[in-house]
């Protein structure tokens, strides 16, 4: 029967898995279950890989991202209004010259600050979809003003604009 710890330990260091209580083998330590366990060889194996659970957050935050520009971009497509009224403010917010992979720099300014797309937008008084199109390096096809940019630049804390 295995011996699941609660992760105490009386009376000093045990040289037995704490999954399936094997003694006397090479232990190593490996998160199961989210417990951080000191485990032989072949009970490491049921442990999470954290660079693999990383990896597949990244690719779930990217593929909601995009789950949602498309909401977004399908909603601008059925009308048309959206431009008529708002228009692109080229003149009066010109776009700066903007830095090689700004859209990656801003994303990962953003996910440092612990914030979502939607978040950041809210924060700033703008629309989701013009903090994505700047994400994804649309600034420009956006019609995404200066000012947004120097927004996100100082709430962030990252250079999205070259320097003039």
């Amino acid at each position: 029967m295995a011996k699941y710890s609660t992760g105490g330990r009386s009376g000093g260091a045990s040289d037995s898995c704490e999954l399936c209580g094997a003694e006397d083998r090479d232990l190593r330590t490996a998160t199961v279950a989210g417990a951080e366990l000191q485990v032989c060889g072949e009970c490491a194996r049921h442990g999470e890989d954290d660079d693999a659970r990383e990896q597949g957050e990244e690719q779930e935050r990217r593929r909601e991202a995009a789950r949602n520009a498309a909401k977004l971009n399908d909603a601008r497509k059925g009308n048309p209004e959206h431009w008529e009224q708002g228009g692109a403010d080229y003149d009066d917010d010109p776009l700066p010259y903007l830095v090689r992979g700004y859209g990656d720099r801003l994303e990962s300014a953003r996910q440092e600050a612990g914030l979502q797309t939607d978040e950041l937008a809210g924060e700033l008084g703008v629309d989701e979809a013009d903090v994505l199109a700047v994400e994804q390096g649309r600034a420009t096809r956006a019609g995404v003003g200066g000012s947004l940019i120097t927004a996100l630049e100082e709430r962030l804390n990252v250079q999205l604009a070259e320097e003039t």
